[in-house]
């Protein structure tokens, strides 16, 4: 169990993020049309999973808008953004923001993504949320790097996680 700061108190994560070595693991969350997005169907690409609480929050729709911007220029790479957010709620914030290229995918459904990767919170606030945290991927989909932010509020830094893709 990993702990994160939120409004100054500590909350709880299901578990731990992967560690660095080892495989992504398999997972099957909702796209923005409802039909099912899975890792394998990004076989061959490097990822950054950016994983937030609510788009419906400033750092969030910052982390959607700087990650995508930043992640344009790296060949063979994709930005999947994930929260428990309704997909209707992620396609509502791509239009308003003219984002179309953005890969939003929910674990609205099961919330099995973020039990598994160790981002679930268990207590607290937003408790059934994804903590805020980044894992980037190799094309074999080896894990390279992770985030755990310590403070829900802050940014993820996005310069080490690009760092790991150049």
């Amino acid at each position: 169990m990993a702990q994160v700061i939120l409004g100054g108190n500590t909350v709880n994560t299901y578990g731990e993020l992967p560690e660095i070595g080892e495989k992504a693991p398999h997972f099957e969350l909702l796209k923005s049309d409802l039909s099912v997005g899975r890792l394998k169907d990004f076989e061959g690409k490097r990822l950054i999973l950016n994983i937030f609480p609510s788009i419906d929050t400033n750092t969030c729709a910052t982390s959607v808008r700087t990650f995508n911007e930043r992640a344009k220029k790296l060949k063979n790479t994709e930005v999947l953004c994930i929260s428990r957010d309704l997909p209707f709620a992620q396609s509502r914030f791509c239009a308003s923001e003219g984002l179309d290229d953005v890969i939003m995918l929910s674990d609205f459904k099961t919330g099995a993504f973020g039990k598994e990767l160790g981002v679930a919170i268990e207590d607290g606030a937003f408790e059934g949320l994804l903590a805020r945290a980044i894992v980037v991927v190799d094309k074999d989909h080896t894990i390279v790097y992770t985030e755990l932010v310590p403070e829900i509020g802050q940014e993820p830094d996005y310069k080490a996680a690009l760092n790991h893709l150049m």
